[in-house]
This record gives C-alpha cells, sequence and structure tokens, in this order.
C-alpha cells in the first residue's frame, strides 16, 4: 500500500508580531492588535475540512501586552515562548506537510524552519506578500512579522534563532508580489540576494516563479499567502489595506501551477485582520440576553 503523506493543519493565531494599532484607529489597541488572533480561528473555521489531516492549535496567550520594544522586538518574550510551543507541537506530530492558519506573518517561522530541516537543501520558500518581511532587531518597525523571512534564514534575535530547527539559505528564497519597502528593508534587499518579482512581472503567467524554482533544484515547496498581497479593490482583509496589487485569480494560478509540478510540503495563510467581525463581536457582547 501506497502511504499517504500525513498533513498537520497547524492553527498559529499568533498576534503578536504585529504593531499595528496605529493602523485602526476606528478600533482600541488592544482589539486591533489581538485581531490576528480571530482572524486565524476564522480561516481555520472557513477552510474547507479534511478528515485526512489532523489539527493541532498552538496556545497564544491573549493578555495584552502594548508595543514597547525588547531588544528591537515587540512582545519578544511571548514570542519566543509560543515559537517554542510550535515546535514542540509539530515535533510531536512529525508531518510531512504543514498547512498554517494565521495569525500575523511569522506564524510561518517555525513550520518553514522544520519543513527545511526535515528535507535538508530541498525545499524553497515563495514567499507571497506586498512585503518582504526581512526586517531584524534594531530597524525602525519592531514588529516581528516584518522579519520573519529573515527569521527563516537564521538572522535576528538569539534566543529566537536558538529555538529554530535550522536556517533556510537565500538562494532558496522567493520574494512574489513584492511592491512595498521601509527604508530598512529597501537597503537591505540587495545585500541579503533575495530573488524577488514584482505583481507586474507575475501578471500574465507564473513562469518567473517556475522558472525560479527549477533553477533551485528542489522537489518541495512551501508557500506563504499574505493576504496583503490582494488588490484591496478585490479583497480588503488584511492589515495592509493599500498596499497589494495582485488579483485573487492571479495568485491562486501561481499556487496551483506550483502544486501540480512540486510536492507543496507546506502553505500558511496569514495576516487576516476582520475589523468588521471585531466590531460585531463587540457589540454581542453589549446585548442582553447574550452576556
Amino acid at each position: 500500500m501506497k502511504n499517504i503523506p500525513s498533513t498537520l493543519r497547524l492553527l498559529y493565531p499568533q498576534w503578536q508580531g504585529g504593531v499595528i494599532s496605529h493602523w485602526f484607529p476606528n478600533l482600541s489597541p488592544k482589539d486591533a492588535a489581538t485581531g490576528y488572533n480571530l482572524g486565524a480561528r476564522l480561516l481555520n473555521f472557513l477552510a474547507p475540512e479534511n478528515p485526512n489531516q489532523t489539527t493541532a492549535e498552538v496556545p497564544v496567550s491573549l493578555d495584552y501586552i502594548d508595543e514597547e520594544a525588547e531588544k528591537g522586538i515587540s512582545r519578544r518574550e511571548a514570542i519566543i515562548k509560543q515559537t517554542q510551543s510550535a515546535l514542540q507541537i509539530i515535533n510531536q506530530h512529525n508531518p510531512d506537510r504543514i498547512v498554517t492558519f494565521g495569525g500575523e506573518c511569522s506564524a510561518s517561522v517555525v513550520p518553514f524552519t522544520f519543513l527545511s530541516n526535515k528535507y535538508p537543501d530541498d525545499v524553497a520558500v515563495v514567499w507571497i506578500d506586498a512585503h518582504p518581511d526581512i526586517n531584524i532587531p534594531g530597524d525602525d518597525y519592531t514588529g516581528y512579522h516584518a522579519m520573519a523571512v529573515t527569521a527563516c534564514m537564521g538572522l535576528g534575535d538569539a534566543e529566537i534563532m536558538d529555538c529554530l530547527p535550522t536556517k533556510i539559505d537565500a538562494s532558496k528564497v522567493l520574494l512574489a508580489g513584492l511592491c512595498s519597502l521601509d527604508k530598512d528593508a529597501e537597503k537591505r534587499l540587495p545585500e541579503l540576494g533575495i530573488q524577488h518579482f514584482s505583481p507586474n512581472q507575475l501578471r500574465t503567467e507564473p513562469a518567473p516563479v517556475l522558472n525560479w524554482l527549477k533553477e533551485t533544484g528542489v522537489s518541495k515547496v512551501a508557500i506563504h499567502f499574505d493576504l496583503d498581497v490582494l488588490d484591496p479593490k478585490e479583497l480588503s482583509a488584511a492589515v495592509d489595506r493599500e498596499s497589494g496589487q495582485m488579483k485573487i485569480e492571479e495568485v491562486l494560478h501561481i499556487i496551483k501551477q506550483i502544486a501540480e509540478q512540486y510536492d507543496l510540503v507546506g502553505l500558511t495563510i496569514a495576516e487576516h485582520l476582520p475589523d468588521i467581525e471585531i466590531k460585531i463581536r463587540n457589540i454581542l457582547k453589549e446585548l442582553p440576553l447574550l452576556k
């Protein structure tokens, strides 16, 4: 009998990596910050059920901590603790494939480094995102979600890096849909040597991505899908509701083409910030008979 690869569905509702309250003045700082937690749960709820897949949840504290940084990272201690918990859970299941429902972008760090360690030199990362997520501690922006790619590469806070199973070489990381960089990321991108494609370069077909994958020589791919890569005129569901330029069908086409030609071992969907549902939740909390 042919062995069926095991797939873990990882609910990873980490919110602590985002410094986002200034983008949502219509929400309280706590509601804005912890909104990723609800976003991850909604993604998990909306995803098609698959009885052949095991679901596990990373325990994430909802105790609100402000955005003050420690060693260049906001809410650093919570992130370290949850990184360790995520790795412990994944190691216990030891899956062949991982689907992750984030949370902010750093929800990909533990799954992707686990998979890269499980399949040495045979996993490429396609990071579909309007932003490069290549900041490091010491940059102006202190949100860990903007450090997710560099963390996967082993660049960042020493204590967090020591938790991770391995580091991924820049030659096996691709940024797709990139269209928004802060000044620190803009300076660092050429230094890191990561290949990247703008939305215009991917507008008609995924050939640039597939050609790059062929050059890496890998057989397996992990894809990070940040909802803010999408044109907000089509879907406004992430934190950044201005930068994204890709159409839904364009992103789906890229992901499906990769899955047809490679072993898709990792898939993360991240950065859903459901502000409407947060407001509805707050209304429901005030209604008689519901309290």
